[in-house]
């Protein structure tokens, strides 16, 4: 059998690979060769399912930076990102400079100044699939397979899962085939995944997405975020400038009408927006591990400097009373979805930083401190659980494990959440409020449930935002520390 014709590859031109010393002018350059490929790519294809049938094969490449250091010194050695630890050649390759700007740009501009060294950018060897560029440059849809009379692959590049996968960010990525490493967690493709997946399950774009995050499992927190933002809208010394909405809808004025989508997308998200990207996002995540781990596999390509989880959870303590507060220091894991990327005997520390923002928050929401503020909120385990109704089975399997771990909660989000801003280095933290005690016969009935949400709700997601208000008020450098890094880290954050 013989191998089919090969068609001739035509690649766009390209300006050559150049050496910066001034990041905004590397990031001018990655910017310049990404939307020369992509328009390339979406200029062939729109001409192509027109009807003209290429006699050719269309392919342009994401846009790389490189750093090579030849010396033993050390970089600040209190610094956890910005510097790599020991000579070599460090590459990685680059989607969306114009999303990633302000990052791409802090990022290089701490490599140059902590190596005293050029990132060198140019092209890769990474294609860019077809499908990435074109929902990133266009309105323009890619017919699935079998739409078109000929393969889409014979003439475009398509994703590769040999380049979108967490191996980085595991540990366990190997060199690239040059011989490299990697400078950043996430390759390009990964990225791309990711931005596309996000824009499917939440109805906004990428772009909207502030750093602070908020999770939650609940509808009331989004009606209360968006009381919150129309306040905060109204008030010039918030700093707030636009409320985003499923659909991209967008208000600027407390009065603005968000519109309705016919049918909210499955994690319905809204973006409180500041100028700087210091704002507030908050995604309902429904309930279940599954979910908390999809969004967060999503939004950590995008790098926010916190995430929280602000939700329900069952109290386990007698002494616990409907609408207390659960500040987690440590999580039980029986959600099951991370196991394979993070097996259950990695600790997941609890963040002083964080920490100490949430209990301040409580505090000051709730003017109460001391001997009062623990009459209300405690501190202590959270287990998080993959079977909703766990407390019907035997009680001797579940209940023993939740009291030899000193649980005190139990939910289905929190530590799937905190889990996976252990792994892609995003700090995290917990802030539940209980909603019901099955242990104890308080068990979640709808009269119940409507008091507590009238009561409870306003002020816990109140202390969400004022916490992540908090945490903006940090250095950088403080909230992301060293207690996120592994032995071998890439230098981005």
């Amino acid at each position: 059998m013989t191998e089919p014709e090969q068609l001739p590859v035509e690649t766009p031109e390209t300006p050559p690979v150049e050496g910066f010393l001034d990041a905004k002018a590397a990031v001018q350059r990655l910017e310049e060769l990404y939307t020369l490929a992509t328009e390339y790519l979406v200029e062939n294809f729109a001409r192509t399912i027109g009807g003209e049938r290429p006699a050719t094969r269309y392919r342009a490449f994401y846009p790389e930076v490189r750093l090579t250091m030849t010396s033993h010194a050390t970089a600040d050695s209190r610094l956890s990102f910005g510097h790599v630890a020991v000579p070599g050649t460090y590459a990685a390759t680059i989607t969306r400079p114009d999303l990633f700007r302000q990052y791409l740009i802090q990022q290089l501009d701490l490599l140059i100044r902590n190596h005293g060294v050029p990132v060198i950018v140019g092209p890769s060897t990474t294609p860019i699939p077809v499908h990435f560029a074109v929902a990133a440059a266009t309105s323009l849809a890619v017919p699935q397979d079998g739409v078109l009379d000929f393969p889409l692959r014979d003439y475009f590049d398509v994703p590769d899962l040999s380049t979108t996968n967490d191996d980085i960010v595991n540990g366990t990525a190997r060199p690239m085939p040059d011989g490299s490493g990697h400078l950043a967690p996430f390759t390009a493709q990964r990225v791309d995944y990711s931005l596309a997946r996000l824009a499917h399950y939440t109805a906004t774009d990428p772009v909207h997405f502030q750093n602070h995050v908020l999770f939650t499992n609940y509808q009331f927190y989004v009606d209360e975020f968006e009381a919150f933002a129309r306040k905060a809208l109204g008030d010039p010394g918030a700093g707030y400038t636009a409320f985003i909405g499923p659909g991209n809808a967008k208000i600027t004025t407390p009065d603005g009408d968000l519109g309705q989508l016919p049918r909210l997308p499955q994690m319905p998200t809204y973006h409180l927006k500041r100028a700087d990207g210091q704002g507030i996002t908050l995604v309902n995540i429904g309930v279940g591990p599954s979910n908390a781990k999809t969004a967060t596999d999503h939004i950590a390509v995008l790098r926010p400097h916190a995430w929280l989880m602000v939700g329900h959870c069952a109290g386990l303590r007698n002494s616990q009373r409907l609408g207390d507060f659960v500040l987690a220091h440590a999580y039980l894991r029986e959600d099951k979805v991370l196991d394979d990327d993070l097996p259950v005997w990695v600790p997941i520390p609890a963040l002083a930083e964080v920490q100490i923002a949430l209990q301040e928050a409580v505090a000051e929401i709730t003017r109460l401190e001391g001997y009062d503020l623990k009459r209300i909120m405690r501190t202590g385990t959270v287990a998080t659980v993959d079977n909703r109704n766990w407390e019907l089975r035997d009680q001797t399997g579940p209940v023993q494990r939740l009291s030899q771990s000193r649980a005190i909660a139990l939910d289905m989000e929190s530590a799937t959440i905190a889990a996976n801003g252990f792994r892609f280095r995003v700090p995290y933290g917990t802030l539940l409020c209980v909603s019901d005690k099955p242990l104890h016969g308080e068990l979640k009935l709808p009269g119940m449930a409507t008091d507590f949400y009238k009561t409870q709700v306003s002020r816990h997601l109140l202390i969400g935002v004022r916490a992540m208000e908090l945490i903006r008020e940090m250095p950088l450098e403080r909230i992301h520390s060293r207690k996120l890094r592994s032995f071998e880290e890439t230098a981005f954050l």
